[in-house]
């Protein structure tokens, strides 16, 4: 039978906080048995129905890894890629951990060949990717790693909240979210390193003024 790993990511589009990515090996006659104990994908799920799955997760799987990308970095690999190629190299860093015979991802480029290349590249055996659209809705490893890739991120965003202060929940069109952006630019012009500060919506935020300050951040 053969070890099928699940990838998948959260926290691609806030503008506060990292970005998760994590893996799931899963023998291929234990895959029912994720729906048998209701995963699927963790946009489906309540946080507590999540937080309940993790360890039953854990305990069917292979193995599993997980990788936190902060926002500094993030902000650091936009100087000169985008975030697909990031995301490509970090899963196949999960696939060189995790070794497995086949792999199902979810695209993030609208082109999903052009993603499981990327991916490949970076691999140091010889894996079968399928590369797809919404692939936490089609294959349960996938939506198994979401789940751990989702509550993951959760705890860190907990965590930093704590220290912080609440910050809404890092998205964009959150109201409080952007004034907290608004508030810390105002206090200080470096803003705390959880910000996303090549995101356009920081930008928008605090002018043109901060443009200027992110490049010399990135440059620096």
């Amino acid at each position: 039978m053969n070890r099928i790993a699940g990838i998948d990511e959260a926290g691609r589009g806030p503008a506060i906080g990292p970005m998760v990515i994590a893996g799931v090996l899963m023998r291929e006659e234990n895959i029912k048995k994720l729906l048998d104990i209701g995963v699927k994908d963790s946009k489906k799920l309540s946080s507590k129905k999540r937080e309940r799955l993790v360890m039953p997760i854990k305990e069917l799987a292979e193995a599993h890894h997980v990788e936190v990308i902060e926002a500094c970095d993030i902000d650091w690999v936009r100087k000169s890629r985008n975030i697909n190629l990031l995301e490509a190299e970090v899963m196949a860093k999960i696939i060189n951990c995790l070794i497995p015979e086949v792999v199902q991802v979810g695209s993030v480029d609208i082109n999903c060949e052009r993603f499981r290349r990327r991916i490949v590249s970076g691999l140091g055996n010889d894996v079968k990717v399928i590369s797809v659209h919404h692939a936490e809705d089609i294959y349960p490893a996938v939506a198994a790693a979401s789940i751990i890739a989702k509550t993951t991120r959760d705890r860190l965003v907990g965590m930093l909240r704590e220290r912080y202060g609440d910050f809404g929940s890092g998205y964009p069109n959150d109201k409080k979210t952007r004034q907290f952006i608004a508030d810390q630019y105002a206090i200080n012009p470096e803003m705390p390193p959880i910000i996303r500060r090549s995101w356009k919506t920081v930008f928008k935020i605090t002018g043109i003024e901060m443009k200027s300050n992110l490049q010399k951040t990135l440059t620096g």
